[in-house]
């Protein structure tokens, strides 16, 4: 393969270099700025050729052009100018902004700057505004609406929570289905929640990667749906790739300093429909001990959950400075978080710093370099747990008896030091978990790049990159003394470390008047990628001596585990661009990968790509034809890649484990699952077609998506039979399909400078993701599940169909019965076998964006909805049993029942007539297994929502008066205003459980979410 790349690019070059001796041209220099001053960055290509280059850090640019040719000008945000080439040999150029031009310059793979109508497929921008108006810790959250195909699926524990971010659905069985993460060029691991998903005992969710990352220093995201927008990052991004550009330095007015400060306030968004006619008891009597709510009626009942949680309280500080010195642009930024969270003891902070510095340098400025360093520290205090267990404070409060004050209990201890508590069960004061059950995560991370680029000439130029991303987290819990979670008390440690270092050396050329009207460009690249994570996890378990928090205090033998990851890819991959008279564009790519974590026979692996673009208006324009009055610009487009997701490190050989027995005698034992060194990368290819049309001098567009994704190879964990000594065996098998449409809309529907300004944008998106084909031996494969509701992925049916219990219902054609309920003896409700109840999928995203201005004042909201997909609320099934939900109560009564069916008698029916309590009805129906019958609390996920509001005043210089102050806004920001329709009885279906697993459609006593307001004021100097 070496070989072929090495011959593809001997002729490549030399065909460029031959054609280059073909035309007489002359060197043209010159500048480019704005209103502000010189623009970096700026394409400088000759009009209807592949020939260009970029402006330096000082806007200064040097091309071959002869006289008669165009010039045309192009940047991100800015319309395009075109000059031309005359006898001079100097041109200057000022661009203005128009965030609509049609030819517009974005960011795609590998950090390459095009033109947007020479794409080959789907591709969305989201603007540095868009994510720090959102004012979202969480970046990821942000991304909520704005982009079509994309699902963002939001846990909700805590200030910090993960995020989980899914692009045209999923197409792996075991991979996490996230898209690959870039800042800068440099892949990000944007790891995901807790390691442990258990029903019972899950752990903490420490956070995603992208959390870590600062809104302020964003510039722009580039989201590459298609596999032939990400093909050539390779086997890591067959999910898709984000593509995150941060600010650079640009020549500001005045010193370039920025100062900017947010203070936010959040609230409870919503809550469980809750009772607050019937307290603490069973069977209608008063129990002092009982933690249910079936007692008997109240005349006053407390709002425990208002009154537990606090308004909390989120501050930023930012300041920033950027400026152009000569051939040198400098930013940097510093950043401090502090969220003081709505949830009492649960804290935040982070800190960001950054500095980035481009600069050009040696003979006729060839040299170009581009470092960067980010430092991330973030702190993270008593993370919120989910889940049904005792550490929950929120399962605790929702289920606590109507009749108690939960402010009686504000002290958390007693004069004893103990626990201060009502009853004797295990159930555990929200209060006394805020003080005393103590969990800390501490992260250092550093992101850091450097390129170096040689301009040989104006159309060829090496370039060598390295980037590293890295981090180390400690960790601790500790459980005091004095509760029923332990006697003595509890204590845990961490560290987890990890690298990953990306070493690449480019060449690139472009040429264009190759053969008459035919241009190109081809580059080709080598790249190392090295990743090492190390972790080691200390348990003293219960404690000898009380509330001393020490491994060696321990009753028992302290446990220890160790884990150790170490893998590398080898890279070769190529570019190549084929340009007639440009409107028609033909790309394609090549990457072939070397895998560590694959066998010798299966290492390498290929992945190629070809997308193409018409444009059909320049193709009118340019052959003497005229566009209709109403048509401004169309294009259409097509792509077919091949991408892969790789195999994980140290799942090839079946190994020993070392470790000690209760007695320490040595043990050595095998791992659950047989490994298969014979195993495969998974592969996914992608088909996609679209076009892209504006209309009304660009005034409304539209463009539209069709795309179909096939996975195979799928890396599955066979089930075996216990005997063999494995519990699964991993093999490749299966077929995922995903196919769907995607439409985005966009309009100009007011334009005056000095009136109103209105704009709107509208993305629709729908997708099927269908299990085409399992393996011969299993039809169904598990994603997840809590005993009698379960998460699968079955031959035939859709990712993440929803298997549980329903309500026994006749299933007789022939009887006037037939369809309803089939009761007990006793006239209740009786549960199916475990069968096909729903799916966690939406069926479609949407999301509708306006931005209105009139001079110095600016409005802009979003609505987003799901629509279809169903989800499991582990919630309300508890808050049933218990006798807390809201619909035990009937007109504040709980009047005895006769349920609605018929019982069984013989060969035939009878009415029921039996009569039942509200609470024997609620026990049968939400304990009939630990998730009840299923389908009484399987709700409909869709919701659509007023996401956000901002109203921002930039203040008019006139009104500051200073030469030291250059600028001044101020904000207003309300976060989740309405939630216009919603069919959960108070629960968000953003609320998930298990948020680093592909079994999201479910929820267990999940923290509230927020309603949140910012208001921010920015000061440039």
């Amino acid at each position: 393969m070496s070989y072929f790349y090495k011959k593809s690019a001997g002729l490549a070059l030399c065909t460029l270099f031959s054609a280059s001796s073909l035309f007489a041209q002359q060197s043209i220099t010159g500048r480019v700025t704005d209103a502000k001053g010189p623009v970096a960055g700026v394409t400088v290509s000759i009009k209807g050729t592949a020939r260009g280059t970029q402006t330096d850090t000082n806007g200064s640019f040097t091309i071959q052009a002869s006289q008669g040719e165009t010039l045309r000008f192009s940047n991100i945000g800015y319309k395009s100018t075109e000059i031309v080439v005359g006898s001079t040999k100097t041109i200057n150029a000022t661009l203005t902004e128009d965030a609509s031009a049609l030819d517009e310059v974005v960011v795609t793979a590998m950090g390459v700057k095009r033109e947007k109508k020479t794409l080959g497929y789907s591709f969305q921008e989201v603007k540095a505004e868009q994510i720090t108006d959102a004012k979202e810790n969480n970046i990821a959250n942000a991304l909520v609406g704005k982009v079509s195909g994309l699902q963002v699926i939001k846990g909700s524990n805590g200030p910090a929570s993960s995020t989980k971010l899914t692009l045209r659905g999923n197409n792996s069985l075991t991979g996490d289905n996230q898209p690959l993460i870039i800042v800068d060029g440099v892949p990000l691991n944007n790891f995901l929640g807790a390691k442990n998903n258990d029903f019972w005992n899950p752990g903490t969710d420490m956070g995603s990667g992208l959390g870590d990352i600062n809104p302020e220093d964003i510039a722009t995201m580039s989201v590459l749906k298609s596999g032939a927008a990400s093909a050539l990052y390779g086997s890591r991004a067959g999910n898709g790739a984000i593509v995150i550009t941060t600010k650079s330095g640009k020549a500001q007015k005045g010193t370039g300093i920025t100062y900017s400060s947010t203070l936010g306030l959040e609230r409870l968004f919503l809550i469980p429909e809750i009772q607050s006619s019937f307290g603490q008891g069973r069977d209608g009597a008063l129990i002092p001990t009982s933690t249910d709510n079936w007692g008997a009626p109240i005349d006053k009942s407390y709002d425990n959950i208002n009154n537990f949680f606090k308004t909390g309280v989120n501050h930023t500080q930012n300041v920033s400075f950027q400026q152009q010195f000569e051939e040198t642009s400098i930013y940097s930024s510093a950043t401090y978080l502090n969220d003081q969270s709505k949830i009492p003891g649960s804290s935040f902070e982070r800190i960001n710093l950054m500095t980035k510095v481009n600069s050009s340098f040696g003979a006729n400025k060839r040299w170009v370099t581009d470092v960067k360093v980010q430092y991330m520290n973030s702190n993270a205090k008593n993370r919120p747990l989910s889940g049904q267990n005792n550490s929950n404070a929120y399962a605790t409060l929702f289920r606590m008896p109507r009749s108690l004050n939960i402010l009686d209990f504000k002290d958390a201890v007693n004069d004893q030091g103990k626990m201060l508590w009502y009853g004797t069960s295990n159930s555990t004061n929200p209060y006394w978990l805020a003080k005393y059950k103590l969990n800390e995560d501490i992260r250092d991370r550093f992101i850091m790049n450097g390129n170096l680029k040689y301009k040989i000439t104006d159309w060829l130029d090496a370039e060598a990159r390295f980037g590293s991303d890295q981090y180390t987290t400690n960790y601790s819990n500790k459980t005091y003394s004095g509760s029923p979670l332990a006697t003595t008390g509890q204590y845990s440690l961490g560290k987890n470390t990890f690298f990953e270092n990306n070493y690449t050396v480019a060449l690139n050329a472009r040429k264009d008047d190759l053969f008459g009207k035919w241009g190109g460009a081809l580059s080709l690249f080598g790249q190392i990628m090295k990743t090492k994570s190390t972790g080691i996890d200390a348990n003293a378990g219960d404690l000898e001596v009380p509330d001393l928090f020490y491994i060696r205090n321990s009753k028992s033998n302290p446990s220890v585990d160790e884990s150790f990851y170490r893998k590398q890819i080898n890279s070769v991959y190529a570019s190549g661009e084929i340009n007639y008279d440009g409107y028609w564009f033909i790309n394609f790519t090549g990457r072939n990968d070397w895998s560590s974590a694959l066998g010798l026979n299966n290492r390498s692996f290929f992945y190629p790509s070809v997308s193409t673009s018409f444009v059909l208006s320049d193709m009118i324009t340019k052959n003497g034809g005229s566009l209709p009055n109403w048509l401004s610009f169309a294009k259409i487009r097509g792509s077919y890649a091949a991408v892969g997701n790789d195999l994980p490190a140290y799942q090839l050989y079946n190994v020993y484990n070392i470790g000690k027995d209760p007695n320490g005698n040595t043990t050595a034992s095998r791992n659950k699952i047989k490994y298969n060194p014979d195993i495969v990368s998974e592969l996914i290819k992608t088909l996609e077609f679209g076009f892209d049309t504006r209309f009304f001098n660009s005034r409304l567009g539209l463009d539209f998506a069709w795309y179909k994704t096939n996975a195979t190879n799928q890396l599955i964990d066979l089930p075996m039979n216990p005997q063999s000594g494995y519990e699964s065996e991993k093999i490749n098998a299966g077929n995922i399909q995903n196919q769907g449409i995607e439409i985005v809309m966009d309009g100009r529907i007011l334009t005056d400078p000095d009136k109103l300004n209105w704009t709107t944008s509208i993305n629709f998106s729908r997708n099927k993701n269908k299990i085409v084909s399992l393996t011969e031996q299993s039809k169904t494969y598990p994603l997840g599940g809590f005993d009698n509701l379960a998460i699968r992925a079955v031959e035939g049916g859709l990712y993440g169909d929803i298997y549980g219990t329903k309500f026994v219902r006749v299933e007789d054609a022939s009887s006037q019965y037939n369809g309803q309920l089939l009761l007990n003896g006793n006239g209740l409700p009786q549960a199916t076998e475990i069968q096909l109840i729903g799916n966690q999928a939406p069926k479609a995203l949407a999301g509708w964006t306006n931005n209105f201005s009139y001079k110095n004042i600016g409005l802009s909201f979003q609505i987003d909805g799901r629509f279809g997909g169903e989800f499991f609320s582990g919630t309300n099934v508890n808050l049933q049993a218990n006798g807390s939900a809201a619909s035990t109560v009937v007109d504040g009564k709980r009047d005895n029942m006769v349920v609605g069916g018929v019982i069984k008698q013989g060969d035939g029916y009878v009415v029921n007539d039996k009569s039942v309590t509200p609470q024997q009805y609620w026990t049968q129906v939400a304990t009939s297994g630990n998730m009840g019958i299923s389908e009484a609390n399987l709700y409909d996920a869709t919701n659509i929502r007023l996401r956000n509001i901002n109203l921002s005043y930039n203040i008019p210089s006139n009104i500051l008066k200073s030469s030291i102050l250059q600028r001044a806004k101020v904000s207003f920001t309300v976060n989740n205003v309405w939630m216009i329709k919603s069919y959960a009885n108070g629960i968000d279906p953003e609320s998930v459980f298990s948020i680093n697993s592909n079994a999201t459609g479910f929820e267990n006593f999940s923290t509230p979410t927020s309603r949140s307001y910012f208001i921010n004021l920015t000061l440039g100097f």
